[in-house]
């Protein structure tokens, strides 16, 4: 069985509040009078014979750390690490990316249960999510479905309920990574309002098809259209696998570049 961070973070606040909150209460009143009795009678000195135990000092020392921790990733913002090409050329293997944890809801760690609505997934958003086929893995893509929509994908081209979203020719696709043929392509494509680039390799096979997406779910797809396993292979995302919406680059390491990019430093994500 997978243990994530938040479960071990919550189990060792835990431990380290019990210990804490019972010498508190117990431990540490009677060893005070313990100690006042050995050293009224001259035996030891009160100081040192009321000394908290180590175990005692840690949990005190961790617990508020832990807290604030486990506070700040379950509620505010999570770092994560980007592990594939899916989303290129928004996101490439090796960067660091914050994610905002409350923008679609506070939800309680562990359990993931909703306590406070605060707002729904928009069209473009770049969301972490928990694997619907595997929730102890974390995915990143791009919203494109929304609840109700009717997504078409043809031709390498996004359709919603029946409209073509346009897209741009940039120019070639050229990357360090030398598994990318010559035939890669960046464009521009327009969701809506939104836009922001993808990579499509006309040369490849794809999978085409038509969804409609039920209320309460979401459809995602990489922004390396034809390297991306996403809602076109494995289906929708419900809104309760939803972590969050990544917002920025907040550190890049490349081995084949010598190490940190830093360009790609506080770059936000579009």
């Amino acid at each position: 069985m997978n243990v994530d961070f938040p479960t071990i973070m919550l189990a060792a606040a835990v431990i380290t509040g019990t210990i804490w909150g019972l010498d508190a209460w117990l431990w540490a009143p009677a060893r005070r009078e313990a100690a006042a009795r050995k050293g009224g009678a001259g035996q030891v000195d009160l100081k040192e014979a009321s000394k908290e135990p180590v175990l005692v000092e840690y949990a005190r020392s961790f617990f508020p750390i832990i807290v604030i921790v486990l506070v700040l990733r379950s509620f505010l913002v999570e770092p994560f690490r980007i592990p594939s090409g899916s989303m290129i050329p928004t996101l490439r293997v090796g960067d660091f990316i914050l994610v905002n944890k409350f923008i679609y809801g506070i939800r309680l760690p562990v359990i993931n249960k909703k306590i406070i609505d605060m707002g729904e997934p928009q069209r473009g958003d770049v969301v972490v999510f928990r694997y619907p086929k595997d929730p102890s893995v974390d995915y990143i893509k791009r919203v494109v479905g929304l609840p109700g929509d009717r997504i078409g994908y043809f031709n390498k081209t996004v359709y919603i309920n029946g409209e073509l979203m346009p897209q741009e020719s940039v120019g070639p696709y050229y990357q360090e990574d030398s598994s990318y043929n010559h035939s890669a392509v960046l464009r521009v494509e327009h969701l809506g309002n939104r836009e922001h680039q993808i990579v499509v390799e006309p040369g490849t096979s794809l999978v085409e098809g038509e969804y409609i997406i039920p209320e309460g779910h979401y459809f995602m797809m990489g922004d390396n259209r034809d390297r991306s396993n996403d809602s076109r292979f494995w289906g929708v995302v419900p809104e309760e696998n939803l972590v969050g919406k990544a917002f920025m680059v907040w550190m890049s390491w490349q081995w084949d570049q010598g190490g940190v990019v830093w360009n790609r430093i506080g770059e936000p994500i579009q």
